[in-house]
Formats: structure tokens, sequence, C-alpha cells
């Protein structure tokens, strides 16, 4: 499935479908939807937190914020470097998910340290489900504490599903699961039904 004009309209019914998009590289200005077999998801109330992640956030070393810099936040996802030459986030990713954050369906976690933006996260939310969808980090554990606080948020305003749409390695230490698409779709549509709280 293809679509050459990206509209938040369409973002959302996607979402609602199971459907999300990707580019192939950063800049190419084709989209494509993705409608895996195979669904990555973090069970809310399975949420894991590694041991030592616990003890560096007692620390408090970061300043967390949310919705205050969702284009920075996606324009760092977006971001090549020497350790990542490719990404997914094209120019009409980034446009379109911005409009969805000013209409209050776009949502970011921030990590600041002495006034820097250092790590945050991104993603979608709609009725009770959360579509996680990058995270960047340029401070130690920035991104796994965003994580845990986008998490701690979403069980207490009662959401019912966090997508990650994939399975990683730095996902696993979190409690990530996959799990088939029907079985999927059956916990979209129940979290469809939510009306959670107000969390960000």
């Amino acid at each position: 499935m293809e679509a050459t004009v990206l509209t938040p309209e369409l973002l959302l019914a996607a979402y609602a479908k199971g459907y999300f998009p990707m580019a192939a590289t950063r800049d190419d200005p084709q989209i494509r939807w993705y409608y895996p077999q195979w669904r990555g998801i973090i069970p809310l109330e399975g949420f894991h937190v590694p041991k030592s992640l616990a003890k560096f956030m007692r620390k408090s070393p970061f300043t967390i914020t949310t919705d205050t810099a969702f284009p920075q936040v996606i324009a760092a996802c977006a971001e090549l470097s020497p350790a990542r030459d490719n990404t997914w986030i094209n120019d009409a990713i980034i446009e379109m998910y911005c409009k969805l954050w000013r209409q209050g369906f776009g949502h970011s976690v921030e990590c600041w340290q002495d006034g820097e933006l250092v790590g945050g996260l991104y993603g979608i939310s709609l009725g009770g489900a959360f579509f996680g969808e990058s995270m960047f980090s340029r401070a130690t554990n920035a991104s796994k504490v965003a994580l845990v606080e986008l998490v701690e948020r979403l069980k207490a305003a009662g959401y019912g599903l966090l997508d990650t749409q994939f399975v990683n390695d730095h996902l696993q230490q979190f409690g990530v699961v996959e799990i088939a698409r029907e079985d999927y779709l059956q916990q979209l549509d129940a979290a469809l039904q939510i009306s959670p709280k107000i969390c960000f």
C-alpha cells in the first residue's frame, strides 16, 4: 500500500486500522505503508525497568517535559550520524507528524540537561492507544528515561496499548513482546474504545 499524499486524516485512519508509514531513506519522498504480520507491543502492566536504569534514575539526571519540543524531537530522531547512516523519517513524515502534534494527537517526551535537549521520543495517541514512533539519545540513558516516563504516564491515564511496531534489542530489556496481527488488531480495537485521562 502506497500513498503519494500524506495527510493527518489519512495517518489517523491508517493507525486505527493497524497500518503505519515509513520512508525507505531520509531522502526518499515516497511513503510506504506497513501492516506487519507480527507486531511489537509493550504490555503496560508488564513493563520492566532494568535495575541499573532504576539506579541511574534515582539520581534525577534530567529535567523531563512533555509536548514542549515536539519538532525538535522528531528532527533529532531523523538526524543522520556516523552511528546511523539512514533513517525512515523523511520531510513529509516530519511535516505531517508536527501537524498531528498541533492538533493534539502527536506527543513527545523530552529529557533536558543544563538547558539542552539530550533525548526523547515521540508518537501518536488515539483513544487509549499510543503508537511509539522513534526515540533519540545524546546523553547516557536519555531515551530510556523518556520511555519510562511515557509508560508511567500511560498507565496512570488508563491507556490500553503501547505499540512499538517492531521488536529490537533495545526494547527487549523493557518487556516488549511480539504478537500476531490478529491479536494486535483485537487489542487495538479495545484500546480505541478507551477515553484515557489527559497525561501530556
